[in-house]
């Protein structure tokens, strides 16, 4: 299963630094949060079509949605950044949304394949928005280091 530190840090340069380090953006100082089979890609676009009431493939279209940022050499880990739509989403939504958002992503065959219920989804969800509230206020983007 994937390790997925979902993280915020300033900009893409930051992130790609940090999380191509070995030790990642937690021994760097950065707020982390640590999922696993929560791909940044597949997952989070499911997640932020379900969180704005918009099709997958709207979701997954958004500026900085999925975006690989760091290199693709098979070396190291990986480097994606979040939508600012998906941190609206998740900043802005109260603990009905969560549970609402919760049910419906884990019945997404990603979630499924990784048996992820409703409540592990809601905690996952939980984690994100903590890491969301606590960047958008600092002028911080939401990044995930994406490694095997």
């Amino acid at each position: 299963m994937t390790l997925c530190d979902y993280f915020s840090a300033a900009d893409d340069q930051a992130a790609v630094a940090v999380g191509g380090s070995p030790g990642g953006p937690g021994p760097a100082g950065l707020d982390v949060v640590s999922l696993k089979g929560i791909d940044p890609v597949v997952a989070i676009a499911r997640l932020e079509a379900i969180a704005t009431d918009c099709s997958y493939e709207e979701a997954g279209q958004r500026p900085r949605s999925g975006q690989l940022l760091s290199e693709a050499d098979g070396q190291g880990p990986l480097v994606f950044s979040l939508s600012d739509t998906l941190v609206t989403a998740l900043v802005t939504a109260t603990r009905g949304d969560f549970r609402r958002f919760a049910e419906s992503w884990s019945m997404t065959a990603e979630l499924r394949h990784n048996q992820v219920d409703a409540e592990t989804a809601g905690g996952a969800l939980e984690a994100l928005a903590g890491l969301a509230r606590r960047a958008q206020p600092a002028g911080l983007r939401l990044y995930c280091r994406w490694a095997l």
